[in-house]
């Protein structure tokens, strides 16, 4: 993970980007992201989730292209944008003005000088009084930090709405999230896939007084958190089987310890002992499945390498 900053000088490459807008009721700020976009010649489509106000006829009067969600959720609107987009770059911002639309330079030099794939932008470099409560911050740094230890990469900002891809990550990458884990599940599917991730230092602002946030932080980020974890299985399985066999270990001992004091003084409890057993068998058998599925997925992770290296050196 590295950090890169950089400029757009080639007018050619500007050609070749398209910066992406998924949006659901966005008309207090969608206007001027996109007019400043266009200002700078970039080709700009926005996918709207179906808005009841204003949005579509706001963006295409600033000169968006504006293509209808065929479903609902930032996930779905995200995982259809990279399936009919053919442009050999894309930028990902979101339309509720908290990004700054200057910054797109320095998040597309690591990708133009073949420095990286896949960039995110890190809010936390430079964040304005009121971008975050102190519960959303709590909750990034738990997420960010579940996600280090369980996949080996540390980017400081998984849940950042501003990112930028080569077009051989954004086709590469399989979404199944149709919420706000995608970016997640982008991050994830970027780490499985084996492609650079550059983190670059960003600006964001605090929400437009009148835009209403659709991010719930606690329903969302425990689906957020879920998604680390269940997605775990396919690149860390050792993790996904060792949290739960410790639990039902930890567990099976503790109501052992209780049936054998009970034991000690003359108490029989029978029922107790066939659970602690289980508990504890349930506990070991899944310590077992973790060491076997650790070694499919690291034969699975060295095949791949194995496939793109001779992709790669055949191209």
């Amino acid at each position: 993970m590295n950090d890169g900053v950089g400029r757009v000088s080639d007018a050619n490459n500007i050609s070749d980007v398209c910066v992406l807008i998924p949006t659901l009721n966005e008309s207090e700020t969608i206007h001027d992201i996109v007019r400043e976009f266009r200002e700078h010649d970039y080709r700009v489509v926005v996918i709207d989730g179906n808005s009841t106000d204003d949005t579509r006829k706001l963006a295409r009067d600033a000169g968006a292209e504006v293509i209808i969600q065929t479903g609902k959720g930032k996930g779905q609107a995200v995982t259809q944008a990279f399936s009919t987009l053919k442009d050999e770059y894309v930028v990902m911002i979101d339309g509720d003005g908290t990004y700054l639309p200057v910054e797109v330079d320095a998040m597309l030099a690591p990708i133009l000088s073949g420095e990286a794939d896949h960039v995110i932008g890190n809010r936390f470099a430079n964040f304005s009084k009121g971008a975050f409560t102190k519960l959303n911050l709590f909750g990034n740094m738990i997420l960010n930090k579940l996600f280090c230890h369980i996949y080996g990469v540390c980017p400081k900002d998984i849940l950042s709405g501003y990112r930028a891809f080569n077009k051989n990550a954004y086709k590469a990458i399989e979404l199944n999230k149709t919420g706000f884990e995608i970016e997640t599940e982008i991050t994830v599917e970027c780490v499985k896939k084996g492609l650079r991730i550059v983190e670059v230092p960003i600006t964001y602002l605090a929400r437009h007084e009148d835009a209403q946030t659709k991010l719930n932080p606690l329903r969302d980020g425990f689906k957020i958190g879920m998604t680390i974890q269940k997605l775990a299985k396919w690149f860390n399985p050792k993790f996904y089987f060792v949290v739960p066999g410790v639990l039902f270990t930890l567990s099976g001992v503790g109501v052992g310890i209780y049936v054998v004091n009970e034991w000690l003084n003359n108490v029989t409890h029978v029922p107790l002992t066939i659970l602690a057993t289980l508990l504890v068998t349930i506990g070991l058998q899944l310590f077992i499945f973790a060491m076997i599925a650790d070694m499919i997925a690291t034969l699975h992770q060295e095949t791949l390498r194995e496939f793109r290296y001779v992709l790669q050196k055949g191209r």
